[in-house]
């Protein structure tokens, strides 16, 4: 299993290109998605894995957020967004397995393509749910391994270059994790057959 300091040096390191790599399919599906999903939350929110702060612009006006990042310099460039808006925002470098919150401290813990990256992503559901209120929700944009054996075929060869490049895996089963974890969640295929998800946990 890669660990969290190697984790942190491949985003420190890729920080540099992240937004310009992901452009494309940022534009394709994934803004579309974060509009649409992120503007539900409300109230006290948690983001795992804020990055560059892709979704903090489609957070509501009067939401309090936090986001946390293990890379520095993915936060360096998601504080220059962050002093664009005029929302309640606080970012901070935390591991994601080791959350610093006290239980049930969120209404609605957000994740958004961040579990194909962590080293643990068990250990981070399971945080995530720990900090999340009761009736509060988790939610998660993700890219997982498929039902298709056509399209696991394709996720194969692409994943150890994401892996050895980027840091991420193509082929990472999210849904059975949050099972593994001790949780149900809720599903919906987004995009790439059943590739991209929206998955929540309700808390």
């Amino acid at each position: 299993m890669v660990n969290a300091k190697t984790v942190q040096k491949r985003y420190d390191r890729f920080s540099i290109i992240y937004d310009i790599c992901e452009y494309p399919i940022e534009k394709l599906f994934f803004s579309k998605w974060r509009e649409k999903y992120i503007g539900q939350v409300k109230g006290k929110i948690l983001e795992i894995g804020v990055g560059t702060g892709k979704n903090l612009p489609y957070y509501k006006k009067n939401t309090q957020v936090i986001g946390i990042d293990i890379s520095s310099k993915m936060l360096t460039k998601a504080h220059l967004k962050v002093k664009e808006l005029n929302n309640d925002i606080n970012l901070k470098q935390v591991d994601a397995t080791k959350l610093p919150f006290n239980d049930k401290f969120f209404d609605y813990v957000v994740c958004t393509f961040v579990l194909c990256s962590v080293p643990d992503p068990v250990a981070t559901i399971k945080e995530m749910v720990r900090v999340c209120k009761e009736g509060g929700e988790v939610v998660m944009l993700e890219h997982t391994r498929s039902k298709s054996l056509w399209m696991n075929f394709l996720l194969n060869i692409h994943d150890p270059f994401t892996q050895a490049i980027f840091g991420f895996s193509m082929k990472r089963d999210t849904v059975r994790n949050i099972e593994i974890a001790g949780f149900e969640s809720k599903v919906k295929c987004l995009g790439l057959k059943d590739v991209f998800k929206r998955i929540i946990i309700e808390v």
